[in-house]
């Protein structure tokens, strides 16, 4: 199941910081000016621990403590109730803490789980590099200039993670290709090219699989980095933004930096004459919008 607002929550904490003051003043305006002793909304200051811990996991526990005690306080001073009760006081204080420390808990666990992952397909990147010396490094280098061409976009930070994963992972369905024809150097035959053509495809099968991947563009990225502008690209031939935009990013830094890196057929081809070509097939095999955005890292615009 896919959740977009979980996702989001959980993959950039400053929201749930916004969350954390938004919920704590909302609760205290509404319950001190509109409800009154009658009927106190006290859910909103739950939720407000909990978007405490989500948010500043990684501060120090007696920060955490801190602000939890803080809410703590304006329940009991800044929004009309009862006389309260030491032990009650106590009560309250012990729940929102566990609720505070669960919530970072948790939020831990996940970043720890998204590093993991990150590590094993930045792993899996460099088994597939490692086939061939010429292009080692070659998914780091598209994933580091394709998180520069998102930036550079303005996509957000968790398009940006998406991309970084994707990149390192576009590639994967050359582990299926035999090792002759990808070290090949000379031309390839139609019956060896039509062979090249199918890794996006094989990518697509090996990680289909993986939940995570689903409906968040790591798969488009896989299965559509060769497509192209015009239609003529593969497998499926796609056309214009029909293409993913997260596989159009990704297909001007493969470009590139396939271009600028030695191979087994030919010496690497110099800043300008590169950048000319990607250039020259801006609308045709490329993207206009991410073609500028990737000139202009270099400062120059067409």
């Amino acid at each position: 199941m896919n959740f977009p607002l979980l996702n989001r929550l959980f993959s950039n904490p400053t929201y749930s910081r916004f969350g954390f003051f938004g919920l704590l003043i909302f609760s205290v305006i509404l319950n001190s000016y509109f409800l009154g002793d009658e009927n106190p909304l006290y859910i909103m200051d739950v939720g407000s621990v909990i978007c405490l811990g989500i948010g500043v996991y990684n501060k120090p526990v007696w920060f955490l403590s801190l602000l939890t005690l803080i809410v703590v306080v304006c329940r009991y001073y800044y929004i009309p109730d009862s006389e309260p009760h030491l032990g009650l006081c106590l009560i309250h204080v012990l729940t929102y803490l566990l609720i505070t420390f669960l919530s970072a808990s948790l939020m831990k666990y996940i970043q720890k789980v998204k590093e993991d992952n990150l590590e094993l397909i930045t792993a899996l990147a460099n088994a597939l590099d490692s086939r061939d010396s010429y292009t080692m490094y070659h998914s780091e280098n598209v994933a580091k200039y394709s998180i520069a061409i998102a930036e550079k976009m303005n996509l957000s930070k968790e398009s940006c993670d998406i991309i970084h994963k994707g990149a390192l992972l576009y590639d994967v369905g050359k582990i299926g290709i035999p090792e002759h024809i990808l070290k090949k150097n000379g031309k390839l035959t139609n019956e060896e090219y039509e062979i090249i053509q199918s890794h996006p495809t094989i990518g697509y099968e090996m990680i289909k699989h993986v939940g995570s991947f689903h409906n968040n563009g790591i798969l488009d990225i896989v299965l559509y980095h060769h497509e192209r502008m015009d239609g003529k690209g593969y497998p499926a031939g796609l056309k214009g933004n029909k293409i993913p935009l997260y596989a159009r990013i990704v297909a001007v830094a493969d470009t590139f930096d396939a271009m600028t890196t030695k191979r087994v057929y030919r010496d690497e081809l110099n800043l300008d004459y590169t950048l000319n070509e990607i250039t020259k097939n801006k609308g045709t095999q490329f993207d206009p919008e991410v073609v500028d955005a990737f000139l202009s890292l270099f400062g120059q615009q067409d």
